[in-house]
């Protein structure tokens, strides 16, 4: 008789002592939990298997990436009732959290007959293989130039026109400035272009450096609409042959120069102003310092950084910080996130004047989420163009990252910064909001 759902929802109610808040589908098409909630289907037994071999959030995420589980309905409240129900319950009772919290759970010898049939479920006890999509570390020291260079290159080099049509024509990888929800997505990413401009206080023939350029939208925007000469450097291969090929499209090979170059090996400064937009995630905290150092010395006396990058709420305990499994294995290997309080900190001790610290955190729930329908809208040939599972896990981050944005566990912020002359005259209006150059 199939009953596996029946029988893996029990057990769940039993271990985690709650009634499961989605309803389970498993591979013998059995159902089991509260109708008219969103599905969470377990494909095979493997994925049981995966959870029991890396309880916790990698082994989770092995089993969505290998198709071995999925949802039906609605994935942002999916998402956010599992998070509640694993996550959420376990952190404000003290307890383990996550899928980890069944393997404690089943330590207490109470629930060993729990233990026996979950182990029974799961079938053969062989560890499967990780799934094709997972990052591999081939050396190097964290945050080398070598090692930066292919953690960029397992997320970026993926196939720009994988990337066209999740980002849109805009080819912007990062948060949008919103006017309101009815704008379209290219409409608040030239927003969010022109507002860092403005905030640089961009002038005819002055030198931009544009750390981690993308597809090189910023500096097509500020040379295109502020007069600039440009400099976009990034690690991936890709992102660099795609860029080029857009600057010279726009006649602009005259005042843009695409590199691929760390900016730690950048010999050629002084800038009058460096944009740095969602790439200080990828430094890591090791590095930070000397990061903001190098973008220090790169800048002319009275130079501004505009520096937006998402941040981490601060811990009670800073040194328990742990990096997500998912985000590492998967998405942005060897990326770090840091409070906003820190960035802030090392900026200054680099030398830097902060003078305005900008929070965007609703924006890029906003983003994430056009970013998703986009994803969707487009699926088969997103699947035809990288992996099934390699879009999964761009459609699991970005719905995700969507709801902690929204949820306040993690936001983002742009931090306007000046290298302040001698003279204490920081080149800057006395109402800087309005930026006005």
């Amino acid at each position: 008789m199939a009953e596996a759902a029946r029988r893996l929802t029990a057990l769940a109610e039993e271990v985690l002592g709650a009634p499961l808040p989605v309803r389970i589908r498993a591979w013998d098409r059995s159902e089991s939990g509260p109708p008219g909630t969103p599905v969470l289907v377990i494909r095979r037994r493997r994925a049981l298997r995966r959870l029991l071999w890396k309880p916790g959030e990698l082994g989770l995420a092995r089993a969505w990436v290998a198709g071995d589980l999925d949802v039906e309905g609605d994935l942002y409240q999916a998402l956010d009732l599992l998070a509640g129900y694993f996550w959420e319950r376990g952190e404000d009772a003290g307890r383990p959290s996550g899928p980890a919290a069944i393997v404690a759970a089943l330590r207490d010898p109470k629930l060993r007959a729990a233990g026996r049939e979950l182990f029974k479920l799961a079938g053969p006890w062989v560890p499967p293989s990780p799934p094709a999509e997972e990052a591999r570390r081939t050396g190097g020291p964290l945050h080398s130039l070598r090692r930066d260079k292919q953690a960029i290159s397992h997320h970026y080099d993926v196939g720009n026109t994988f990337y066209e049509r999740v980002l849109g024509p805009s080819m912007v990888y990062s948060c949008a400035v919103w006017e309101g929800p009815e704008a379209t997505l290219e409409e608040a990413q030239r927003a969010k272009l022109d507002l860092v401009c403005r905030k640089l206080g961009l002038r005819e023939g002055q030198r931009l450096l544009d750390v981690g350029c993308g597809w090189g939208s910023m500096v097509l925007h500020a040379a295109r609409e502020y007069g600039v000469r440009a400099v976009g450097i990034t690690l991936s291969e890709e992102q660099a042959a795609y860029a080029r090929k857009r600057v010279a499209e726009a006649g602009l090979t005259d005042r843009i120069e695409i590199r691929v170059q760390d900016y730690r090996e950048i010999t050629d400064g002084p800038f009058d102003a460096i944009s740095s937009i969602g790439m200080a995630e990828h430094v890591g905290s090791a590095q930070y310092a000397e990061y903001a150092a190098d973008l220090y010395a790169l800048l002319k006396p009275g130079g501004r950084l505009l520096n937006h990058q998402i941040a981490r709420r601060p811990l009670k305990d800073e040194e328990s910080y742990q990096v997500d499994e998912f985000i590492d294995r998967y998405v942005f290997p060897d990326g770090e996130l840091a409070p906003v309080g820190r960035t802030v900190a090392q900026l200054e001790e680099a030398g830097f004047e902060v003078r305005d610290v900008e929070a965007l955190r609703e924006h890029y729930a906003l983003t994430l989420r056009r970013w998703v329908t986009n994803l969707e809208a487009h699926w088969d040939e997103a699947v035809r163009l990288t992996s099934p599972g390699r879009a999964r896990v761009w459609r699991l981050y970005m719905a995700a990252s969507a709801l902690s944005f929204e949820r306040n566990r993690i936001g983002v912020n742009q931090v306007l910064a000046v290298r302040t002359p001698e003279t204490g005259e920081p080149g800057l209006p006395l109402r800087p909001r309005e930026w006005r150059g």
